[in-house]
């Protein structure tokens, strides 16, 4: 189960957070996100970070060109999709995507069926915010065939990453607002600690 911790907004966070075993970091180009990044910034961190960290430009309803120029610029492994973007904005995206999608109880989960091409990211519904709640959604409600394929997100912490692990099993989880201080700055320990909770329980798996 990989990991990404996203709404990274420094360098300090971003090495604090490969140092204790990320697989992924998030920087979200969203100007109404209290996780925001500047282009500039984005670029001047990417440069720093060692070569095999994946690195995920958020974007949110954003045009496509705009897209694919700031992930040349920021040398982007990935981006995300967390608005409502179609298949035709899919299409136009030079990049490997991970298509977010905000559940609630009536989430018609045959939309996933239109982005084949895509990673899918699950996080919590709530109105006039695109992620970064901290609530978590009915993970139960999620389609088997779908898990191999899905980074979870919305509320994943310390408190439930062993529930996640042992009984969930997405491809991968994504984290934030458990790991901060306040939004967009994170906490060392908080990091630290997760990861060494996620570490023990790969090794007691691999022991049984």
């Amino acid at each position: 189960m990989k990991v990404k911790v996203c709404g990274i907004t420094n360098l300090e966070d971003a090495f604090a957070s490969i140092e204790s075993g990320v697989d992924a970091l998030g920087f979200i180009l969203y100007h109404k996100s209290k996780r925001f990044i500047s282009i500039e910034k984005l670029v001047e961190i990417s440069s720093k970070l060692p070569p095999f960290i994946v690195k995920v430009g958020v974007f949110v309803n954003e045009k496509p060109q705009v897209i694919n120029s700031i992930a040349q610029l920021a040398k982007l492994n990935a981006v995300q999709l967390h608005g409502n973007e179609d298949i035709s904005c899919v299409e136009k995206i030079n990049y490997p995507i991970i298509k977010s999608f905000r559940v609630d109880n009536n989430f018609n989960w045959e939309i996933i069926r239109e982005y084949l091409s895509c990673d899918i990211l699950l996080d919590t519904f709530e109105h006039e915010q695109f992620g970064g709640t901290g609530k978590t959604f009915d993970w139960e409600m999620i389609p088997k065939n779908i898990l191999n394929r899905v980074i979870l997100s919305g509320g994943v912490s310390i408190e439930n990453i062993e529930r996640i692990f042992s009984n969930i099993k997405p491809a991968a989880i994504d984290l934030s607002s458990s790991l901060e201080i306040s939004p967009g700055i994170k906490d060392k320990s908080k990091i630290k600690i997760f990861f060494q909770k996620l570490n023990a329980l790969k090794k007691e798996t691999q022991n049984d």
